[in-house]
């Protein structure tokens, strides 16, 4: 009761001269509570040199006079700001989230803080976000890059400021930093084969930018495999798109307008396979019957809708934790140059209605 008294009685005495500023500070709490700026501090840090009860009162003072931390004045001042940028193409992806969540969780449990912006798929903004990241003293940045990037120098502008950099399922080699993502490659073996099995021969597919390495992997993984089954590949039925719920509604009207069409469509994207599968039941087309569909990154909704869509999951709570991790090994030893970590999972393939044959 007497040490909230006398907090109290503390905080009256400063709140008139604290209603004119925008923000309190360091030397708000000391001068109300008669410590020095270094006690309150060290206090905030919970330095062991600092007694129990002085920390317990600094801490409520803070609280009281509402004083946020200023973190670029911290890590100017100790040279580490634990913060970790995190840059996503877009938030209302499930695999996303899912990454970002468990990244996150991992942080938060290593005294980090995380800052996340989404490019929105967009090279500037992308931009944007890295200038910001690093005007603020980001001790990190982990990344998954835009449909749009090519260019790699803000990437390169990351690595030349000794900022660690670690990428995440969208990547390119020659980076030459740490990677965490799944093997695309084999996912279209895993896509291609089961639509194989199902008795399909003219398979098209519904690609990616080839610009970038994932999307140009599962491409090159595509057509090895369709070489592998003996089956032609029709140039007109790999299109390339950013695999959004219209491109899939788009690119479905082109091929079924083709003189022969598919009898199955490989999408890089849930999102486009799901727009592809809107337009083939509005033309009464029968899924899996005449037209079999499989997508890539198992969101939610494709085991909703009907037919459910057939997918490959990502791991994307894995890749999360890992790529944290990837992080956290980094700013153990950050002077110590060790091989660069590159992490592929093995893909799953989900079936369900839009590809099974066989339940019918």
């Amino acid at each position: 009761m007497k040490k909230n008294l006398y907090l109290f009685k503390r905080l009256n005495k400063y709140r008139k001269k604290l209603e004119i500023k925008k923000k309190s500070t360091i030397k708000d709490i000391a001068n109300a509570l008669d410590l020095t700026p270094s006690a309150v501090s060290k206090a905030l840090s919970d330095h062991p040199r600092i007694s129990d009860k002085t920390k317990e009162a600094v801490r409520q003072m803070a609280i009281e006079l509402d004083y946020q931390p200023n973190y670029l004045s911290s890590a100017l001042r100790k040279g580490k700001s634990n913060l970790v940028g995190v840059i996503i193409p877009r938030v209302n992806s499930n695999f996303f989230s899912s990454v970002v969540q468990e990244m996150e969780d991992v942080l938060n449990a290593n005294g980090y803080n995380m800052l996340m912006t989404q490019s929105n798929e967009l090279y500037k903004k992308e931009c944007q976000s890295i200038d910001s990241l690093l005007g603020i003293q980001v001790d990190g940045i982990i990344a998954s890059m835009a449909n749009e990037t090519i260019n790699l120098e803000y990437y390169e502008k990351i690595k030349s400021k000794g900022v660690t950099l670690i990428l995440f399922d969208r990547g390119e080699d020659e980076l030459k930093v740490d990677y965490v993502g799944i093997d695309d490659y084999k996912s279209s073996h895993l896509i291609v084969e089961h639509l194989v099995s199902q008795n399909c021969q003219k398979i098209a597919h519904i690609a990616g930018f080839n610009h970038t390495r994932i999307y140009k992997d599962r491409i090159i993984g595509f057509r090895d495999a369709m070489e592998k089954a003996r089956l032609p590949i029709h140039e007109e039925m790999i299109i390339e798109s950013n695999l959004r719920v219209e491109d899939g509604r788009r690119i479905m009207k082109e091929l079924l307008a083709l003189p022969e069409r598919p009898d199955a469509v490989y999408a890089a994207g849930d999102y486009a396979a799901l727009g592809a599968l809107q337009v083939l039941l509005e033309e009464s087309i029968k899924v899996p019957e005449e037209i079999a569909l499989v997508g890539f990154s198992d969101e939610p909704f494709t085991s909703l809708v009907k037919p459910s869509i057939s997918t490959i999951n990502q791991h994307s709570n894995q890749i999360g934790k890992l790529a944290a991790e990837a992080f956290l090994e980094r700013m153990k030893n950050p002077k110590k140059k060790t091989s660069l970590n590159k992490i592929i999972l093995t893909p799953e393939l989900i079936i369900r209605e839009s590809s099974n044959k066989n339940v019918l």
